[in-house]
């Protein structure tokens, strides 16, 4: 077992998330309404399903088919999954109900032999299958889950414990790379050292977790478009290899702070980004309101999501659509009608952008938010936090927010009013 594959098996990612408090819906209100109006159905809105059988996919499709155009058979590595004939049966009917399809069959993981990826079959020759089968209705793979999220919530003071003095007497380049970073800590813990800047724990993150990534990679020389969700790192996980990334909307995070991170990242990288509506309980009734997921989704839409999905997990029992009520089938059935029949404020645009240092891998979730998963905060957070509020309280979901990287010059964009995390100005 190589050392970075021990990472990914022992990492424990947590799965609490709490975010700044920014009031914006004020100033959010009274902006959108001075912006050009857009009606653009062509958006992909749909449910992500996260049953086990294929009876539910199609109860659930069912449900939606009149008022979506996207499903993703989200269920991962379970009992579908493994079954290529489900699999297509499912994707089958979504497709004949008129839906795109995209799925999700797990990861690439060599050191599981109990299971086999795309049934140990060619990428490109089922490419191919599917494409001739489905058409442009075959969207893509959804692969792996929330890396960003992981790296900023593993466990890696405990992992180092372990296996750091095993790091240090390892030469290959992905451990080097961990290596060097476990030095670092050791100074800082030894006599303050604090670092410098933040540039190893990038290419250790873009370089080695996700571009080291077997599954990924044989996605990308395939081909295929590959999704993802995330909370957090957007503009990593692009450099990584996604092609497009949903961010998570729930536990009372602030929407406008996380479509500032993913638009700001997809713009400058030239990608595309959507939503999806996730949890905001750990326990039943697990969603928000369809009041308010109604509201999360048309934000979005405004903002310029290409993808507007309910994440529709778990199956409760007694509820024959999975995790899902009435309200929230309504919400998103009235939000569907009301994209295609009227027109809203188009906060898409280029108009402000905050621009972050270089490599600064900081969570932005709360003012105590690791730094890359690695470190704690810096002498540059609190004014970041400070900047990213001022300025989320007058742009709202109009404002992005970048990284200072030579590779994406923000001078590409034509930005009305750009700020650095640092000016005097804001």
């Amino acid at each position: 077992m190589s050392s970075f594959k021990r990472i990914r098996k022992y990492l424990i990612p947590t799965l609490l998330i709490v975010i700044l408090a920014v009031s914006i819906l004020a100033a959010y209100a009274s902006y959108s309404s001075g912006n050009q109006s857009k009606a653009n159905p062509n958006v992909y809105v749909g449910v992500a399903f996260g049953g086990n059988t294929t009876e539910e996919t199609k109860v659930l499709i069912d449900r939606v088919k009149s008022y979506t155009n996207l499903f993703i058979l989200d269920s991962g590595r379970n009992a579908i999954s493994e079954n290529q004939t489900s699999v297509e049966e499912i994707c089958d009917y979504a497709v004949s109900q008129g839906l795109s399809v995209i799925i999700n069959l797990g990861i690439r993981d060599v050191l599981d032999t109990n299971r086999s990826w795309f049934w140990q079959q060619p990428l490109n020759v089922t490419k191919q299958l599917w494409t001739e089968r489905w058409g442009s209705k075959f969207l893509g793979i959804y692969y792996n889950d929330e890396p960003g999220g992981l790296q900023l919530d593993g466990n890696w003071s405990a992992w180092f414990r372990t296996y750091g003095e095993e790091y240090l007497q390892d030469n290959s380049t992905t451990s080097n790379d961990l290596n060097q970073i476990y030095l670092k800590m050791l100074a800082y813990m030894d006599n303050g050292t604090e670092p410098q800047n933040y540039n190893l724990e990038a290419k250790f993150f873009v370089q080695d977790v996700l571009k080291g990534d077997e599954g990924l990679d044989e996605l990308d020389a395939a081909g295929i478009t590959t999704y993802t969700s995330d909370y957090g790192l957007y503009w990593f996980d692009y450099q990584g290899g996604y092609n497009v990334l949903f961010t998570e909307l729930g536990w009372n995070c602030s929407v406008a702070e996380q479509i500032a991170l993913i638009k700001g990242a997809a713009r400058l990288q030239n990608k595309e980004w959507g939503a999806i509506i996730t949890w905001s309980y750990d326990s039943i009734p697990y969603l928000d309101s369809g009041d308010q997921i109604y509201n999360q989704m048309l934000t979005s839409y405004e903002a310029g999501a290409k993808y507007i999905v309910v994440f529709d997990y778990p199956y409760v029992e007694g509820n024959d659509y999975g995790v899902m009520r009435d309200d929230q089938f309504i919400a998103l059935q009235r939000f569907w009608n009301d994209i295609t029949q009227q027109k809203f404020a188009d906060l898409s645009v280029p108009e402000a952008v905050l621009v972050l240092p270089q490599n600064y891998g900081w969570g932005m979730r709360n003012p105590n938010d690791t730094i890359w998963g690695f470190w704690p905060t810096d002498d540059k957070t609190q004014q970041i936090a400070i900047a990213t509020s001022k300025l989320l309280v007058q742009y709202g979901v109009s404002l992005d927010i970048v990284y200072d990287d030579p590779a994406y010059p923000i001078s590409n964009v034509g930005y009305q009013h750009v700020y650095y995390w640092n000016s005097t100005d804001i």
